[in-house]
């Protein structure tokens, strides 16, 4: 017997127990399925957020002042507060930096505020930021309706403002919300525009409920609490490749600015974009290798199934082992026929596994954000493979132990 008869063999030898066959087909497809589908369902979450932080800047920075937004004692003892970036800062940042990137300065002037039209008002979790002509840009924010500032709004401060998609629903919900009016910080306002709606799925909608006024604009508003604004700059480059270059740069011209003592630490702080990428990369590899434990752990009992079917197979085989014997198989060739049989089983079984196992992945994926279909052809190399490794070891022992029944006892077996 050659290889090709031993293959044809085998598959008979399959289809005359055909529903032995699926059941132990099935096990093996619910442990690739499980292995496949978790895994794919990672890589499609990924995916989706790689889209959503790019969508944000991956080529950018924001530069804060140190401690911003993390105030209070650490271990009984208060944390050293550093100065404000003024307005002065970070324009002279900006006239600095502008020939080698787009530079925008904002500032936040209010949460939690209450924005009226002449029939309604909000509830008060309305978010008001000031922000320059590169503000949205750099945010990437795209406008839905109406326009962006003119130059003279932002030169002189005009009372217009560009609202988030919520404050539409919420005041002007049958009615188009360019050029009407609404008042909040004791100012009346005219909107100009409105920003494309964000969602949630950035785990909140905070976006949604944002005003955007000009930066002069929040400058000239009064502080209810008497203090200053505080400005973020947020600095996007052309090219991706010279971020580091660019951020040493900026670290440079920041310190001058700050005045920042030689040899002590910066009195502010540069959080690259893609560092959220980089934590998401740490997360998923966490997530991949739980997936792959699980997986490996069902494939385990599949294996152990698997071995124990064979095990029957050649308990109940073991008169047509002596007659293919006293016909002149070799014992290889008695190994290879149920060794090919075990692999078939598995490889049959890891191909239902896989196509389901994309297909529970992407419908995971797809439930918690928008990424596409996805098909992760390694993990489809990766699972078949393991599904004929466990062919192997599986029928290992149940082959070797046909191989070595001797061909009289075989044919007087009952």
């Amino acid at each position: 017997m050659n290889l090709i008869e031993n293959i044809r063999e085998g598959l008979r030898a399959i289809h005359s127990n055909l529903l032995r066959t699926i059941l132990t087909g099935l096990i093996i497809s619910i442990g690739i399925m499980s292995l496949v589908g978790i895994l794919t369902a990672v890589d499609g979450i990924k995916h989706s957020l790689d889209q959503t932080f790019s969508s944000l800047g991956a080529n950018s920075f924001d530069i804060e002042k140190k401690g911003n937004g993390n105030r209070g004692n650490r271990g009984g003892r208060a944390q050293k507060v550093y100065p404000d970036i003024t307005y002065e800062q970070a324009q002279q940042y900006k006239d600095i930096l502008s020939d080698k990137a787009r530079v925008s300065l904002s500032a936040y002037v209010s949460g939690a505020t209450v924005v009226k039209s002449a029939t309604d008002k909000t509830n008060p979790n309305i978010n008001i930021v000031a922000g320059d002509e590169n503000y949205l840009q750099n945010q990437n924010l795209n406008l839905e309706q109406g326009r962006g500032f003119s130059n003279y709004e932002l030169e002189f401060g005009a009372n217009v403002a560009i609202i988030g998609s919520e404050i539409k629903k919420n005041l002007f919900a049958k009615t188009s919300p360019v050029g009407q009016y609404v008042t909040f910080l004791g100012r009346r306002f005219k909107i100009v525009g409105m920003l494309e709606e964000k969602g949630s799925s950035m785990g909140g909608n905070a976006g949604d409920r944002t005003i955007v006024i000009p930066l002069e604009t929040g400058r000239q508003i009064p502080r209810t609490d008497n203090s200053t604004l505080t400005y973020e700059i947020k600095t996007a480059i052309p090219k991706p490749e010279e971020l580091d270059y660019v951020m040493g740069e900026a670290t440079g011209i920041m310190r001058s600015v700050r005045q920042d003592p030689l040899g002590q630490e910066e009195s502010f702080e540069i959080q690259r974009s893609d560092s959220l990428l980089e934590s998401l990369n740490e997360i998923s590899g966490y997530l991949k290798l739980g997936g792959f434990v699980i997986g490996f752990i069902t494939l385990l009992g599949a294996s152990v199934g698997l071995m124990n079917i064979m095990m029957v197979s050649v308990n109940e085989r073991t008169r047509e082992i002596g007659v293919r014997k006293a016909l002149g198989a070799t014992a290889f060739q008695i190994r290879q026929q149920f060794l090919i049989e075990s692999i078939v089983i598995c490889v049959l079984g890891g191909l239902v596994g896989v196509f389901l196992g994309i297909l529970m992945g992407n419908g995971i994926a797809a439930l918690i954000g928008d990424g596409g279909f996805i098909v992760p052809w390694l993990w489809v190399f990766v699972g078949l493979s393991i599904c004929i490794i466990v062919g192997v070891l599986s029928g290992s022992y149940p082959a070797y132990r046909a191989s070595k029944l001797d061909p009289i006892e075989a044919l007087r077996y009952e």
